[in-house]
């Protein structure tokens, strides 16, 4: 369990990584504030979201102005003035052109061939070595895009709690394919992925606070599969085909009335 003096020190240490993030924004050092951004993400996924809000929102922040076209514009024209700086004079160039790295040879003479066959266990390692962070989650299939880290998936699910929050105040519900308009950027989620998401978006909601995860649907407006498992894991008995239909059906009511004369920031 997380005490006290543990979120102290999370909170000191994405405070200086937010202050290093600001500093790369105000040098427009693209590469830099984009390391810094991810990074600040996986350091606050190690703490509920009730216990780094401020850092979230933060970084949201930062995320708008990083993604923005004229900050990304001028980074790049800053990035090629400096390499057109450093380029040494035309008459100080070496002519010269690098030459082959000498092969090695065996001991009776012959250059061994690895290349391809180094080249196809590389493909072959790419397919099926699994993606970091994925833990004892379903492995990645062809046709499924890569699991997330943990700090993605924290971004994520923080952008995703007001735009269902928005949603159960219009009395509606809403798919993923939807939720991708809306939120800039979103990659193609793996299954798995979005469990997590939806899990994560839900686990810090208040006492007797109904599901905000209900609202998201699969075709006409019905059940999403992964609602019950979800459901269950948030502390909320779901089982059995009839049952889950039902528990579902009333939660999305719990929902929309809940959130219906609540203004955003949970006011």
């Amino acid at each position: 369990m997380r005490t006290a003096m543990d979120v102290a020190r999370l909170h000191r240490d994405v405070n200086h990584i937010l202050l290093d993030l600001q500093r790369a924004v105000d040098r427009y050092a693209v590469a830099e504030a984009t390391d810094l951004y991810g990074l600040a993400w996986s350091q606050v996924a190690e703490a509920p979201p009730s216990e780094t809000r401020k850092q979230r929102e933060e970084l949201q922040a930062f995320k708008k102005l990083i993604t923005s076209a004229s900050w990304l514009q001028e980074g790049r024209r800053r990035a090629a003035t400096a390499e057109v700086r450093h380029e040494p004079p035309a008459g100080q160039r070496s002519t010269a052109r690098p030459g082959r790295r000498p092969a090695v040879k065996r001991a009776n003479g012959h250059v061994p061939r690895r290349e391809a066959k180094a080249a196809k266990e590389t493909a072959a390692h790419r397919t099926t070595s699994p993606t970091p962070g994925s833990g004892a989650r379903t492995p990645v299939r062809r046709d499924e895009p890569p699991l997330l880290k943990t700090g993605q998936l924290s971004e994520i699910a923080t952008e995703l709690r007001p735009l269902l929050e928005q949603t159960a105040r219009m009395g509606a519900t809403t798919t993923w394919s939807r939720i991708s308009k809306r939120i800039p950027r979103l990659p193609r989620l793996h299954r798995d992925d979005q469990s997590v998401i939806l899990w994560l978006v839900d686990e810090e909601r208040r006492e007797g606070e109904p599901l905000l995860c209900a609202l998201l649907t699969v075709g006409d407006r019905q059940m999403h599969p992964r609602f019950p498992a979800i459901a269950e894991q948030l502390g909320l008995p779901c089982s059995g085909t009839a049952a889950q239909q039902q528990t579902w059906s009333y939660e999305v009511l719990k929902v929309h009335q809940y959130w219906r004369h609540r203004r955003p920031g949970r006011g």
